[in-house]
């Protein structure tokens, strides 16, 4: 029987997201990220041990009898959005979303239980720019070992533990030690990218990489419009709150008709978009149209997103150019998650697949 869609908040989900955005604002304020940035270590493991051990957050998707909290992807989205409003530099979406989904679809119940615990890090070993059902890069398994190379891993610096699509359609984990990563130049400084390269390595067998690949990248979509969620309502309510402080001629810059019609259309597109993330988590959480509201998501996140952030770098003037001011961190994780798990152009071919929309006929075959 089907269910209908809930896009409110309960008290239990506002109660976890009023303590995660109390401990974000405790232990990741936007100098101390932008100073992570600077450095050689760019992930805050600290604040990512007190997430995910402290709070548990980390086990959120993991069913309490293997250690986890038996919670939904609500619950995770809320986490999420609120690590979005931040642009904190922890594994979060990639280790106890992206790689536990996959772990899920395999039934590798010791590694979620490592995950779930925050004993590991697991990172999937696929490019972070593929979309849920696109083919992805594969290694090579020949005498019971694993050789290859896979570019452009989300957070495979920290992981201590490699989710593996092989050519022979296996995930193998592989232990991070017997893996060659190398960072690469990622335009987003909060979320690393890197070359993961295996030279006969040794991997375990967790099962079918297909179906656990797809299942994790489409929650990895899913919830990634949730933390675009975030980054647009932070650079809103920034914007505002700027240009309220702001004067010029003697008055509040944001009196001005003009920035008050460019910040209406811009809350009118935060709240559309706030809808959509919404219900790609509870069709997550519901398991029912969940292709269909993921696609219709992320069809229209990355817009939003990219259009907030370079909006408060405009709307703040002289300091929004500037390194000390964060905005310039929201605008390269708002660009980064634009091409992250499918463009929303790739998202809208879906889409068009999954409601059974033809597209326009090519210009030499006639109209129907």
């Amino acid at each position: 029987m089907s269910t209908q869609p809930d896009l409110l908040h309960s008290e239990e989900e506002e109660a976890l997201r009023a303590a995660v955005r109390d401990l974000l604002t405790d232990h990741c304020r936007p100098a101390d990220v932008i100073a992570r940035a600077e450095s050689d270590t760019p992930h805050d493991l600290p604040l990512w041990k007190t997430l995910a051990d402290g709070m548990g957050l980390a086990g959120l998707l993991v069913p309490e009898e293997l250690g986890g909290q038996g919670a939904t992807h609500r619950e995770a989205a809320v986490v999420v959005e609120e690590l979005g409003r931040a642009v904190a530099p922890v594994p979060y979406l990639t280790s106890a979303v992206v790689a536990t989904e996959a772990l899920l679809a395999c039934g590798a119940d010791d590694l979620l239980a490592e995950l779930a615990s925050a004993a590991s890090i697991g990172a999937l070993a696929v490019g972070l720019h593929t979309a849920p059902g696109a083919p992805c890069a594969v290694v090579r398994r020949g005498n019971g070992l694993l050789t290859g190379e896979v570019t452009a891993v989300a957070d495979a610096a920290v992981a201590d533990v490699l989710l593996v699509p092989a050519d022979d359609g296996g995930l193998y984990a592989v232990e991070a030690p017997a893996a060659t990563v190398t960072a690469q130049v990622s335009l987003d400084l909060t979320r690393p990218v890197a070359r993961v390269r295996l030279d006969g390595a040794e991997g375990r067998r967790l099962g079918d990489a297909g179906p656990a690949v797809r299942r994790a990248l489409r929650a990895g979509a899913g919830l990634l419009a949730s933390e675009q969620l975030g980054l647009a309502d932070w650079a809103l309510t920034e914007t505002v709150r700027h240009l309220k402080e702001r004067k010029q001629f003697n008055r509040p810059v944001g009196g001005f008709q003009a920035l008050k019609h460019r910040l209406a259309q811009l809350w009118l597109e935060t709240v559309n978009l706030r809808a959509a993330a919404r219900n790609a988590a509870d069709a997550l959480a519901r398991g029912e149209d969940a292709d269909v509201a993921v696609a219709v998501a992320q069809a229209y996140a990355a817009t939003v997103a990219v259009h907030a952030a370079e909006e408060a770098l405009q709307l703040h003037g002289g300091i929004g150019m500037t390194w000390e001011h964060p905005v310039h961190l929201y605008l390269k994780r708002a660009k980064a998650d634009s091409i992250a798990y499918g463009t929303a152009g790739a998202h809208r071919e879906a889409l068009a697949s999954l409601v059974d929309l033809p597209g326009p006929p090519a210009a030499h075959e006639p109209a129907p």
